[in-house]
């Protein structure tokens, strides 16, 4: 009898966690953030000017920027690291915050380990990963396409540029032998990682110094996407 209260007053406490993180995330989809919003006078005048996109895949985001000759001037470091950016047949450079252990240890689902998984859902230190990529159509399900004026776009990219851990003022370094392929590259980042404040809502902050509305907290792909639809008219 004690053993079957016990249990039930365990799956009780479960049931009020489960639905209070359901109740957070309903809310922090559905509250904007910033709470009140109104176009610069830049954005009026200058909207549409530079696109971006928003890559998702069912548990994270990456944004992808143009191979344009200011971003590759801004991320020169990548390619001074080894990733060479202007290269022949690259569009698009993908740049992404997340779990250093989980990011660089887990390139397929098939490699998911249990050790990363506990990093990434407790703590663990963060990278930024970049990679070069090809054409990438905006209306692929997994693509979302964001229009950005000059002033905006620039301040997303120096935002980007920012996440990079440095030391003591010098370029960033790349992490040795930490890559999936040929085609892309990870740096030490700024900021602990964990699943409360994880890659999504480094994406949503991102897009959020860029002028862009999103949710209040988005750790979801999906809150986040749909916040983005929510809070920014057409």
């Amino acid at each position: 009898m004690r053993l079957a209260r016990i249990f039930r007053n365990a799956f009780l406490c479960l049931l009020l966690v489960v639905i209070a993180v359901i109740v957070a995330i309903g809310l922090g989809t559905l509250v904007p953030r910033p709470l009140s919003f109104s176009p610069s006078a830049d954005e009026q005048g200058e909207a549409g000017k530079r696109s971006i996109l928003v890559l998702s895949n069912p548990i994270h985001t990456d944004i992808a920027l143009p191979a344009d000759p200011d971003v590759l001037e801004a991320l020169s470091f990548v390619s001074s690291q080894g990733l060479e950016l202007n290269h022949p047949g690259v569009f698009w450079i993908i740049v992404g915050w997340g779990s250093r252990s989980f990011y660089i240890e887990t390139p397929t689902w098939s490699e998911l380990k249990p050790g990363p998984v506990i990093d990434a859902l407790t703590w663990d230190r963060s990278v930024m990963h970049v990679r070069r990529a090809g054409q990438i159509s905006p209306s692929l399900p997994s693509a979302r396409e964001v229009e950005l004026s000059e002033t905006e776009f620039g301040g997303l990219l120096r935002d980007i540029r920012s996440s990079f851990q440095t030391d003591k003022g010098e370029q960033p370094s790349a992490i040795s032998g930490a890559a999936y392929d040929a085609h892309d590259i990870f740096f030490p980042a700024n900021g602990g990682f964990n699943a409360l404040l994880g890659c999504n809502t480094w994406t949503a902050r991102m897009l959020r110094q860029a002028g862009i509305r999103t949710g209040f907290w988005t750790p979801l792909p999906f809150t986040l996407n749909l916040s983005l639809d929510l809070h920014n008219a057409d």
